[in-house]
């Protein structure tokens, strides 16, 4: 009987010190996760507000996560749990009894589930009286009001809340929040333990952000950019900025074609949609990060002559020229720039004596090519460096995009040349309006920028941030001259289409192609609320316009800025600085296949300027026109005319 019980103790001694030595931290692992139920708790996301602080851009709306711990549903139970689960949420049912039949302590049914469907799961656990085992916690879902309304400025979320795209994730650390836990003990059946084995740890809210973006201005923007690029049919779609010249407020980014952000995987083209479900992951990916994309900040494009307000300004500077020297430049029609001819735009119909202020209104190429040549490379360049052309601007957007130029030590006579009136370079939209608010702020950049303030959500106390502004990049007096020669622009050059009755409007138009011999075309304007003292920039770009209006800057993209103009400076209250003259419009009348004469005739009937494009004699015969027959313009517009 001794004998008995010693082996009997040695065999127990032995296998206690197996369980303890070999088996016990496998035993304890799984001990924890059956008897421990540890839950996270998701933090409600911050707010977006609009510059008002009242209109809502983004918001997280209440909802649930129903998670499972597998240990503790019994194996009966697995299989009826599964097909409840997959009944209710409309899962897979395999994909579901595979997580309710893993060997871990928590898994993720379904998330962002509506307060609905978890109300038939609270009932079917009722009526099957299966308590343990199923969680059903409070979540949040990210809501976008206005839908499509600056969708690449806003951005969206992603499964776990986290910011994917815009001020979403530039603002992530921000508007995130803690996650708070659950901690539950539980016996070996899965029973709670009740309050005294429980730790709850409260989930910290995200704080809110109070954007620049003004909704109203932003609807404006859209709503008017949405129709210039379908009736101009700009198949590279558009952009529109809006800016306080003086804060760098971003006041409206508008692009078309835009997207829904409670959608935001659903593709906005309908000819992709078409064709979506036979194309390859990759190219579905590259599509929706073509769609989710903020051209205005990341893409850069070939400003074409809205870039010559930098060489005017700089040249200025320089005390290279006057605004209003008389007779001061001469165009022929072109200019020879190291054997290299380089045309004015009106070659067949040189624009002879000109002072600055003329050669602006005219966009005559030859002279701004001059002004380069006096200024020299490295002048150049460092008007560019002060401008911010040759960095990016800050703005706080993810993915800003950087300008295209070449090494300074590799310009040559014909790059410089065609730099100082805008070609064979690229920049960003964004890098344009900070230069235009750069003048329009009397010579002083300012960051642009699209968050004012945050407002902590438990105490509601807002933070504002300070506005960002560099040194000076030239005198008042320049940049006086340089608004000046704008308003004769918009008033008397190939800007009268931008024209706001009792508003001094001031811009500069820019036709440009995009590439080399693609017969595609970029269109642009930038205008100044007041040419004399601005308080908004805008700055508008259509991308390869097809439609009867033709391509140019001042017939496409000018009037867009005027209607935007038109209701957005009485909207923010802005006086009206001019009296009011009675502005008229008149349809292109239908003058292919008359002669010079008969069409000079007409047109001058109409109210409306023409330029001749090829043989101006009298006699030749007119072979197009734009714009087309029938299209609706301001009288005083100059039209193009074609002859053989």
């Amino acid at each position: 009987m001794i004998f008995f019980c010693f082996i009997l103790a040695v065999i127990l001694i032995a296998r206690i010190g197996f369980i303890q030595f070999v088996q016990g931290s496998e035993l304890q692992s799984m001990a924890y996760m059956q008897q421990t139920l540890n839950r996270q708790i998701n933090p409600k996301r911050g707010t977006i507000y609009d510059s008002s602080g009242t209109a809502v851009l983004a918001v997280s709306a209440s909802s649930e996560t129903v998670s499972v711990n597998p240990n503790n549903i019994s194996k009966e139970n697995k299989d009826k749990t599964a097909k409840a689960f997959s009944d209710i949420f409309r899962l897979d049912y395999n994909t579901v009894l595979q997580k309710v039949s893993k060997n871990t302590s928590i898994e993720i049914i379904a998330k962002k589930v509506d307060k609905a469907d978890a109300d038939k799961l609270r009932i079917w656990m009722n009526q099957n009286n299966i308590g343990i085992g199923i969680n059903i916690d409070e979540d949040t879902k990210r809501y976008y009001p206005y839908s499509k309304m600056a969708s690449s400025v806003i951005g969206f979320t992603g499964s776990d809340n986290q910011g994917l795209q815009g001020l979403e994730l530039e603002y992530d650390n921000i508007l995130k929040g803690q996650q708070g836990k659950i901690l539950k003990m539980a016996d070996a059946t899965g029973t709670n333990l009740g309050q005294e084995g429980e730790d709850y740890i409260a989930a910290k809210n995200g704080n809110d952000i109070i954007c620049t973006i003004d909704a109203t201005v932003q609807g404006i923007a859209e709503k008017y950019l949405t129709k210039a690029c379908t009736d101009n049919k700009c198949t590279g779609g558009g952009d529109v900025i809006i800016m306080d010249s003086h804060t760098g407020d971003i006041l409206a980014m508008a692009e078309y074609p835009n997207y829904d952000l409670n959608s935001p995987y659903i593709i906005n083209n309908d000819e992709l949609k078409s064709v979506w479900d036979s194309m390859q992951a990759s190219e579905r990916s590259n599509s929706l990060s073509e769609m989710w994309r903020n051209r205005a900040v990341s893409n850069a494009y070939e400003p074409g002559s809205t870039f010559k307000l930098l060489t005017t300004s700089a040249a200025l500077q320089e005390g290279i020229t006057e605004p209003d020297r008389l007779g001061e430049f001469y165009c022929t029609g072109g200019i020879t720039v190291a054997g290299v001819k380089i045309k004015c735009w009106r070659s067949y119909n040189p624009h002879g004596s000109e002072s600055l202020r003329q050669a602006l209104m005219n966009s005559c190429n030859p002279v701004f090519v001059g002004l380069g040549e006096k200024m020299g490379v490295h002048t150049f360049y460092n008007y560019l460096n002060k401008f911010g052309m040759l960095s990016k601007t800050g703005i706080d957007l993810p993915g800003e995009g950087q300008s295209i130029f070449l090494k300074e030590n590799k310009v040559g006579p014909v790059e410089l040349a065609t730099y100082a009136f805008g070609q064979r370079f690229k920049v960003t939209p964004i890098q344009m309006i900070k230069l235009l608010g750069t003048i329009a702020n009397k010579g002083v950049p300012v960051t642009p920028r699209l968050v004012k303030a945050t407002v902590d959500s438990s105490t509601g106390i807002r933070t504002y941030m300070p506005v960002s502004q560099d040194g000076r990049v030239v005198s008042e007096d320049t940049a006086e001259n340089v608004l000046s020669m704008m308003g004769s622009v918009a008033s008397e050059g190939t800007g009268k289409n931008a024209a706001v009755a009792g508003y001094s409007i001031g811009g500069k138009t820019g036709t440009s192609e995009d590439g080399v011999n693609t017969g595609k075309y970029i269109t642009s304007f930038l205008g100044v609320s007041d040419s004399k003292n601005p308080d908004i920039v805008m700055a508008v770009i259509l991308y390869n316009p097809t439609g009867e209006a033709g391509h140019q800057g001042g017939m496409v993209a000018a009037p867009v800025a005027g209607e935007i103009f038109k209701e957005v400076l009485p909207y923010l209250n802005l006086q009206k600085t001019v009296p009011e003259a009675e502005t008229q419009s008149a349809a292109m009348p239908k003058v292919t296949g008359m002669t010079a004469s008969e069409a000079e005739k007409i047109l001058t009937e109409a109210g409306l300027e023409y330029e001749i494009q090829g043989n101006n004699d009298g006699n030749a015969v007119i072979t197009d026109q734009l714009p087309a027959e029938g299209i609706m313009i301001n009288t005083g517009t100059r039209v193009i005319l074609k002859t053989q």
